[in-house]
């Protein structure tokens, strides 16, 4: 197919297939991932991920429902893995990408991937999470369109387009794990891309984007890097803020957007200014040295050059924190359902569990690892799930190796091993991330939509629950925490499974700031999740154990 995507209408049984759903549509895609040799940064040519010979990897374009189906071809010389990062993956971690659901694609071989993008819209984006892949490329965007039932708080668009922002190095993605394998933190970034590319500015540019004069156009901008946090803005145009990693936020509107590693936004930018070329800019923030990507944004039969003064980058955490805040739920618009995103009033809900996780940077044996609560994460032979699955999980991991409040030694010490954490079906859970280091965190909750209630400088205690919005925040999937502060998010664990709480920066996912939370199917119901697919890869000690017997109804 050549990652042509074609739409039917399936009815598959419960079985091989056990995710996708009768009367749902399906698309298909069919992916070969390969290196080849590029120069996204000017002069530097370097090995690079492709899919499908593309840099970044294609659009998926998906409907709130459809049933998604994609067919990797792992070409390159090492396991491969691809995770659709946002995608909640409804009773079914089996298809979510990460080393501790799933095994990996072996070399030279193929895996179809099989999930359902029910009951979300959005903006999203795929990446890697085996080794580094991440900063050698193999990403891409990932959007889920609403419904034509389903009223959206806005004019349909002449055009949505996916702008993809992220900082890069001119190493391989082999040379930077190289690094860190033998100890030593990565350097800062060579340069900022948008979409692959930064322009040179001599006049020679292809655009990245069309508009025509008077329409207005839709801007999925997600921050797809490996380090830095962006501020992203468009030459003498402003953008209206529509939608935040799948629900629709309060319209405002805002001259530039911090996009943190791993977030996406939605805007609306109308071309109501002279026709002609406009800069796209992305730059880091909280940065000694500010590296700067642009990309051209040229309106129809427009004459003449973008001009060569950029806008100016806001300074300060303080400026990103204030902006934070103004992020706010559309509370009366339907998102995949009928009824009103407000109707779910999670600021009533009782809590009953708090975890509170701090991050570190530490040293074991001599190299740099990174902690969460005393606990670096290392992905063992066998997938956590499949362990779990087959009966063997207290051969591979133990759940509480971490307590819910971090010890008093969390900064200075740690131990490596399996991170891994029991957690009640259907809980209402208080997650506190706590970072004293100097450098921003992102972190990225799969499985579950979460609220992410404040975020403070300082340290957490109970009494800051007084400050929390229990009203209106945006349900999303990523949060930061900015240095030597506190965040605090709320989520239900109503979805079965292994889930994989992470952060956004490859560098310390690779090196351990990362758990999983093990969400059991305690009523082994197909209700509450789908069996094992009868295609999934099996692994480490499970490889040739039979297979348990299936969950009942």
């Amino acid at each position: 197919m050549s990652g042509m995507m074609h739409l039917l209408l399936l009815c598959l049984s419960l079985g091989t297939i056990s995710v996708v759903h009768c009367g749902d549509p399906t698309i298909f895609f069919e992916w070969n991932v390969s290196h080849g040799t590029l120069s996204p940064l000017a002069g530097s040519p370097q090995q690079v991920i492709l899919i499908n010979g593309q840099f970044p990897g294609p659009n998926i374009n998906s409907t709130t429902n459809n049933n998604v189906v994609v067919n990797v071809f792992n070409n390159l010389d090492e396991p491969f893995l691809l995770t659709w990062s946002g995608i909640q993956q409804r009773k079914n971690s089996w298809q979510d990408g990460t080393p501790g659901t799933m095994c990996p694609i072996p070399a030279g071989t193929n895996f179809t991937y099989h999930f359902q993008v029910k009951d979300q819209i959005g903006s999203f984006i795929y990446y890697p999470t085996t080794a580094m892949h991440r900063a050698g490329g193999a990403f891409g965007g990932l959007r889920v369109n609403s419904r034509p039932l389903i009223p959206v708080p806005y004019d349909t668009p002449e055009d949505d387009y996916t702008v993809l922002i992220g900082d890069w190095y001119k190493k391989s993605h082999i040379a930077l794990k190289q690094q860190l394998d033998s100890g030593r933190t990565l350097a800062r970034p060579d340069g900022v891309l948008i979409n692959g590319k930064d322009a040179k500015g001599d006049g020679k540019d292809e655009p990245l984007f069309t508009m025509k004069a008077g329409k207005t156009y839709k801007f999925r901008i997600c921050n797809i890097g490996v380090k830095s946090s962006l501020n992203f803005r468009i030459q003498e145009h402003w953008m209206m803020l529509v939608e935040m990693e799948g629900s629709h936020t309060v319209q405002n509107t805002y001259q530039s957007l911090d996009v943190h590693l791993g977030q996406c936004m939605a805007v609306l930018v109308t071309a109501d200014q002279t026709p002609k070329d406009y800069y796209m800019v992305a730059s880091t923030r909280f940065t000694k040295t500010v590296i700067t990507g642009k990309g051209i944004l040229r309106y129809e039969n427009g004459k003449g050059p973008a001009d060569s003064e950029l806008p100016e980058a806001p300074e300060g955490w303080a400026w990103s924190l204030n902006q934070f805040r103004s992020f706010r739920w559309n509370l009366s618009s339907s998102a995949a359902r009928p009824n009103p995103q407000g109707s779910y009033h999670y600021g009533r809900i009782n809590i009953t569990r708090t975890m509170k996780l701090v991050n570190a940077a530490t040293q074991v044996d001599g190299k740099l690892r990174y902690s969460i609560n005393g606990v670096s994460h290392v992905d063992p032979e066998t997938p956590l799930k499949l362990a779990e699955y087959f009966g063997v999980g207290d051969k591979v991991f133990k759940t509480g190796s971490i307590k819910d409040d971090p010890p008093t030694d969390v900064d200075t010490k740690a131990v490596i091993l399996p991170n891994v954490v029991g957690q009640a079906h259907r809980d209402f859970v208080e997650i506190i991330f706590e970072n004293h280091e100097k450098s921003l965190q992102t972190w990225h909750v799969s499985g579950y939509a979460v609220f992410a209630v404040a975020i403070e400088p300082g340290a957490w205690t109970p009494e800051k629950r007084k400050n929390y919005n229990l009203l209106d925040v945006v349900s999303r999937h990523t949060i930061q925490v900015y240095p030597n502060s506190w965040a605090a998010i709320m989520t239900a664990f109503d979805n079965p499974g292994m889930w994989n709480i992470r952060s956004e920066n490859p560098e310390r996912r690779y090196l351990g700031q990362q758990l999983y939370v093990t969400v059991p199917n305690t009523a082994r119901s197909i209700r509450d999740e789908y069996n094992m697919p009868d295609s999934a890869l099996l692994c480490g000690i499970v490889k040739d154990l039979p297979r348990p017997p299936p969950y009942g109804k």
